[in-house]
């Protein structure tokens, strides 16, 4: 086992192939030649038929053979990526090119050979052009040989299959990798890397479990045992750097062990995911094999659930659709599943334009001209500025991810809060009702429910804003339809928990939390976003939405399980004491037992009384006298008179303490 891996060449051939057709057909010529001369002379041909004859025959043979090839396309096949397909296509058209010859001996006075020697011929010629195609793709794949004899193979097809040859000298330059998966993601990849020169890695072993593939070779390269006591030992033989992880459905256990596994026994841990296709092709060889580190919220939370449904995606198909906030966390993810259904126009609206603009250059560099972007910039603060962006698009759709979210600040920042959340979030309602907007959708949040902070209040207000516009709406027949989305905490997202205790673990700690019983609800940013448009897609009029967010998640567990996961060690976890606004436990609902079911399994509404237009009007009229004031006193005040289920943290976590 030693031996292999030392015997591995630190110089490398890499080919490179003459992309001429012709070429190919040259080298057919040759083998039809070759396998009509040992047909006929080692078999005793000349003893039962004149050379004249010979002649003629395998002349005849090679015109129907040759014109079948043509006709059936064999030479425009890429051999570089034929595969079973490809020579099943030689075998056809061979078999195709004698029934035609064997037709024409039937029917014409020629002199013809015995069909012994015919089906010989046939069948050498056959074997030779399947073997030069096969070493051919032997040659391209296995960059790297190890026996003489495979050298003298790559020798040979550089004299005979016009193949140009380079010697590298920079192997150990290549980064060592251990496949983790011998399945068909595997061996594609490792197929893909050594079809690419041009590749930075080099696949020295696979790992697997699997009894039918452990200690046997594909492609030449070993499979190792997963569970083999001493398979640290062997990867260090075989000088390997990185892991990566190429099985595509793992149980989410046994890759959070595997991770803890080679992170901790100092390999880099990678994960594969589906190759980027550079110009369009799926034969090309300059895929670019994505290999990125696991990002922890896939090793420490449950499987993201794919929640859009083609309904969904057929619903925000050719439709102008604005997202305010569009370049924020959950706005910028909003922007990239919506361009995935191909709308008629989207457009990014954002206050900060470097967030607008970084998600714009994204989805133009992926999709090109395929879909049409706008971006604007301006606050929904700003009624005229709305205005003039209603009126220049027009919006079938509209998508309210704009608010201020940071808890703590907004503690400290009551007024740009209220102003910003609520009078924002009624500018975009009065637009869609003035240039005829046909949903308008509201991204809440589980702080706003029994809030106990000035962002989860302002949320409760926005909340009770669209349930009120959707009873005018019906009442007044505006034509818009109204919703809101409520989750719980966003996983990666700007500002939250994840990326701060990465920096503060990367930095060697101590990592900071505010209790240790805190407990929290996450979901990924994507599942955020598709719960929008899926509940968006649904909604009827005046709906709150709200997602089966799963088991809640304790923060201190949270900070533990990262610090075993980056592989850190002596970093300590400091309590600083709740945050101004801060409770210990979120909610998802308000009212449990109104909850209700949708199609969707993931999906639920809950019932909620709407108040009436004088009601709100009344509210949001004493929330801006207060907010006039200038006094965050008043103004927080009139939040609590606004959001009757709006508490003093205090008052709730005493009530957790005394249970």
């Amino acid at each position: 086992m030693t031996e292999n891996a030392n015997n591995v060449e630190n110089t490398s051939t890499h080919l490179k192939k003459d992309r001429k057709p012709w070429m190919l057909f040259f080298y057919d010529i040759i083998c039809m030649v070759i396998s009509a001369i040992f047909t006929y002379y080692p078999l005793g041909g000349k003893q039962f038929i004149n050379s004249k004859t010979m002649l003629i025959n395998t002349a005849i043979f090679f015109v129907c053979v040759t014109l079948s090839r043509i006709f059936l396309k064999v030479y425009k096949q890429i051999w570089r990526y034929g595969g079973v397909q490809a020579f099943i296509r030689v075998i056809f058209s061979d078999a195709v090119g004698f029934a035609v010859y064997y037709l024409i001996k039937k029917i014409t006075p020629i002199q013809s050979m015995a069909s012994i020697f015919v089906i010989c011929e046939a069948g050498l010629n056959l074997l030779l052009a399947l073997s030069i195609r096969m070493f051919y793709r032997y040659a391209i794949k296995c960059g790297t040989v190890k026996t003489r004899w495979g050298r003298f193979l790559i020798k040979l097809l550089h004299v005979f299959a016009g193949v140009k040859e380079t010697t590298r000298t920079d192997k150990l330059k290549k980064i060592r990798i251990a496949i983790l998966g011998a399945g068909n993601t595997g061996v594609s990849l490792a197929t893909d890397i050594r079809a690419n020169e041009n590749s930075p890695y080099e696949v020295r072993v696979f790992i697997d479990t699997s009894e039918e593939k452990v200690g046997r070779e594909i492609m030449g390269v070993r499979v190792l045992n997963e569970k083999d006591q001493n398979i640290l030992g062997i990867l260090g033989d075989y000088s390997i750097q990185s892991v990566v992880f190429a099985v595509p459905k793992m149980e989410e256990e046994r890759k959070k062990t595997l991770y803890k596994f080679f992170k901790n026994s100092g390999y880099k841990v990678l994960a594969y995911d589906t190759p980027i296709l550079e110009d369009g092709n799926p034969n090309s060889s300059s895929k670019t094999h994505h290999f990125r580190e696991f990002s922890p919220e896939e090793l420490l939370f449950r499987a993201q659930k794919i929640i859009v449904d083609d309904k969904t995606k057929q619903y925000y198909k050719d439709k102008t659709i604005l997202i305010t906030g569009g370049g924020g966390s959950i706005g910028s993810e909003l922007c990239r599943q919506l361009a995935k259904m191909c709308p008629k126009l989207l457009v990014i609206l954002d206050v900060y334009e470097n967030g607008a603009y970084d998600v714009q250059q994204e989805l133009r560099i992926k999709y090109k001209n395929k879909i049409k972007l706008e971006v604007e910039i301006c606050s929904i603060t700003n009624k005229k500025a709305l205005d003039r962006v209603f009126e220049t698009y027009h919006p079938d759709i509209v998508i309210n991810a704009a608010a201020h979210k940071h808890v703590p600040l907004m503690e400290h920042n009551i007024i740009e809060a209220i102003e910003n959340n609520v009078f924002g979030c009624k500018n975009v309602i009065d637009c869609c009702e003035q240039y005829h907007a046909k949903r308008f959708m509201m991204v809440s949040t589980d702080k706003a429910v029994n809030p106990t902070n000035v962002m989860g209040a302002t949320k409760r207000m926005c909340e009770m804003l669209v349930q009120s516009a959707s009873k005018r709406a019906t009442e007044q027949n505006t034509g818009v339809k109204y919703s809101a989305t409520r989750f719980g905490n966003v996983l990666g997202s700007a500002g939250s928990v994840i990326p701060l205790f990465k920096k503060q673990i990367q930095s060697g700690g101590p990592v900071t939390i505010t209790d240790k019983r805190i407990i929290r609800y996450f979901m990924t940013i994507p599942e955020a976003s598709q719960l929008v448009l899926c509940s968006g897609a649904m909604a009827h009029n005046g709906e709150l939405f709200v997602l089966d967010m799963g088991k809640p998640v304790k923060i201190l567990d949270l900070a533990q399980n990262m610090i075993t996961l980056m592989g850190a060690k002596n970093i300590d976890i400091i309590e600083t004491g709740l945050r101004p606004g801060e409770k210990l436990y979120e909610e998802l609902l308000v009212k449990t037992e109104d909850l209700t079911k949708t199609d969707n399994s993931l999906i639920f509404i809950e019932k909620d009384q709407a108040l009436d237009e004088n009601t709100i009007n009344n509210i949001l009229e004493d929330l801006k006298k207060a907010c006039e004031t200038q006094q965050d006193s008043e103004a927080k005040e009139a939040l609590h008179r606004a959001v009757p289920t709006f508490k003093n943290p205090e008052d709730v976590n005493n009530k957790i303490d005394n249970k």
